[in-house]
Parts: C-alpha cells; structure tokens; sequence
C-alpha cells in the first residue's frame, strides 16, 4: 500500500482547485497530508466561466471581462437589461489555474502527481485509490472524476445535455458591441431543440461566440459550426479569423449525486451535483460549496452527511421534466420567464438565494400547462 493521506482530492478542474486552495488557505489544514492526483497538471484555457455578483468578488483580479448589461433574444421577446447591482463576470481557466496553484505550492503539506486515476475502493477507515502508476491511501477522498454511468444508467431522473461548440472570433473592423453579454439568442432556427446563442464580448474586435443546445442528444461538430457561420453572416461579420475553438458537455440533471456519497468519499463538481441542473452554471456552486467543505470538515466527518436536497433541486426537477419532454417548447418558456420577471429575481432563484414570494414570481412566470401536468406527475 502506498502513503497515507488526510485527504485526497481526485482531479485538478475548477471543484478541486477551489477545494485545495481554501484548506491551504485556512490553518486548520496546516497539519494535515493533501494529495491531489490528475493525469493532467497545465489545463491551459480549456474552459471558459461565466458567473453574475454583487459587487467586488474574490475572483475579480482574474476576470478579462464584465458587463453591467446583458442581452436576451427570442422572436417573442427582445431585450438588452440592465443588471445593477450585479455585474456579469468573465474568467478564463488558464489564469485562474495559475492563481490558484500559486496559493497551492506554496503550501509544503500538499502534493501534486500526474496520474490516471483507475479506481477507489472505500475501506473501513478509509477509501484505497488506485492510480495507472500505484496505490494511495486517503482518510478522506473527494471526487471531480466523472462518472456519467451513474445516472444514464437510470430513469428516474431526466437527463439532458448542455452541449456547445464557441468560436473566439477577431474580426477586421469594429463590428462588436462590447458593453453588452448575450446570455440567450433564441433567435436561431430552434429544428424542435431548445438552442441559442452565447455571446461574450472581449473588445470591438474580439468575441466568444457559442452555439448551445440543452437537448438530449448531440450534434455532429459541423451543424455546430455551420450555425455560428450563419449567426455571423445574418450579423455582416464576414471578415474575421477564428483565434481559438472550445466545446463541452455538461450533464442537466436532478438525479441525487448526493446519494453517492458516504462516510469516507464526497463527490465534488460536477460529479457531486454542483452544476445547476436547470441553468448548467457551475462556478459560483462550487465557489460557495468549497467554503462550506472547509467548514464541515473542522466538525464533523461524515461526508454523507455534507449534502442535503433542497426546494430548489424540485424545481430543478419540475423544469428538467418539461424541458426533456417538450425540447421544442424552451425558447417559450425562458422568454416568458423574462419578459415577465425581474432579472434580479432571476438571478437569485438561480443561485438559490431566493425566498418564497420571488419563487412565486418565477413560477408564475412561465407556461403553466407544462409544469402543472410535470408538477402532479411528480407529486404522484
């Protein structure tokens, strides 16, 4: 068996840095052994993470842009917003990476090894990993690995996909209006999904433009592209290069990632549930649910007892169900939502700061049928 750990944390994403680099930042942690172990240490800009806040926030030194105004786009309703007090916020994972690294090694009880994780066993006192190149052992583990099989594998709980393919475009002349995000353009040909386009803005010149689709099934990487060619086109964005592509997949689902947890081993991230199921945002979950780790482990350590459901993981559900069930009907069901809501309003519901009254607002807001007949499917 190999060296024992206090903790070890199970991939070097977003969840697992935030983790490492707030135990390094808290005495607590000071005496304890932390492994980190991913089969890749230097991620680059792989992911690009958008999250809205109050004010000056603890990222702020790593964003590359902001925007107090935000875009919404359907055939219905059209609308650039307003979104004091919060500003939409911008990060790109390199430099975020980088900072958080910083804090890390300068830590002298973590260690870092480039490994493939193959599998973890939970023991009596413990949990035994085994990686492609040995054996770990750790008192506490916390998993980002993915592991979809987990709810594929079921029916209870519908899943869908948040799937995207983004173009950095740089075009000639200036032709982008950079003091606004587009967070939804439903204005694309729906062909019976939910798709829109994203928008991130970086100067005049320089934008993101990302063709997204919450949909069960994925595209081939062309009709992605073909549709950011033609957004572009119907945009007289003719003349530009592509300085750099990315794509992903994140899983919208109410399965219970909760229930995977145990006493030794808590799932993190994605694998734990963190991603909003109904929205597919993930950064500022983790940025609050790594605080709240942090703050668990200094009293009780039992990991199952971390997570608990919530009201808001049944409208998650609620949502979920119309959603898969009726894909065509989304570019309705977000239009109605905020052409008839107050952004703020949306904005906490989706962080789940909300209080019943703006719950109300939201439910009362968007296409009844649908989730009257999801809401009494699932009561019963």
């Amino acid at each position: 068996m190999g060296l024992k750990y206090d903790y070890i944390i199970l991939g070097a994403g977003a969840s697992g840095l935030m983790l490492a680099c707030r135990m390094a930042q808290d005495a607590y942690f000071n005496s304890k052994s932390i492994l980190i172990l991913d089969q890749t240490k230097d991620k680059g800009n792989d992911r690009t993470w958008c999250f809205w806040e109050e004010g000056v926030g603890e990222w702020d030194e790593l964003l590359v842009r902001s925007w107090k105004n935000v875009y919404f786009g359907s055939d219905g309703f059209s609308k650039v917003i307003s979104i004091a007090p919060y500003t939409y916020k911008m990060i790109r994972s390199e430099a975020f990476y980088k900072s958080l690294w910083g804090t890390i090694n300068s830590k002298s009880n973590f260690k870092f090894i480039e490994d493939t994780v193959d599998n973890f066993t939970e023991l009596e006192n413990g949990v035994q990993v085994i990686s492609k190149n040995g054996t770990h052992f750790g008192s506490k583990i916390f998993n980002s690995l993915p592991n979809p099989e987990a709810y594929k594998s079921q029916n209870k709980y519908p899943l869908i996909h948040q799937h995207f393919v983004g173009w950095f475009v740089r075009t000639k002349a200036d032709l982008i209006d950079d003091s606004v995000a587009t967070i939804m353009d439903f204005t694309v040909p729906q062909n019976g999904n939910t798709r829109f386009m994203y928008v991130l803005p970086l100067d005049k010149k320089t934008a993101l433009f990302e063709y997204t689709l919450f949909s069960k099934d994925l595209l081939s990487f062309s009709e992605y592209e073909d549709a950011i060619k033609d957004y572009l086109h119907k945009r007289n964005i003719l003349d530009y290069e592509i300085i750099e592509k990315e794509r992903g997949n994140i899983p919208m689902t109410s399965f219970k990632f909760n229930e995977l947890n145990s006493q030794h081993v808590l799932n993190i991230g994605t694998s734990g549930g963190w991603t909003k199921a109904s929205s597919g945002y993930t950064f500022t979950n983790s940025a609050k649910k790594t605080k709240e780790i942090v703050s668990f482990l200094k009293n009780n350590q039992d990991l199952s007892q971390f997570s608990k459901q919530d009201k808001y993981s049944f409208y998650d559900l609620i949502l979920l169900d119309v959603l898969a069930h009726h894909n065509k009907e989304g570019a309705a069901l977000f239009s109605s939502m905020f052409k008839k809501t107050n952004i703020k309003t949306i904005f906490k519901f989706l962080d789940e700061e909300s209080n019943l009254l703006e719950d109300v607002k939201i439910i009362l807001s968007v296409p009844p049928t649908r989730f009257i007949q999801a809401f009494f499917k699932r009561l019963f």
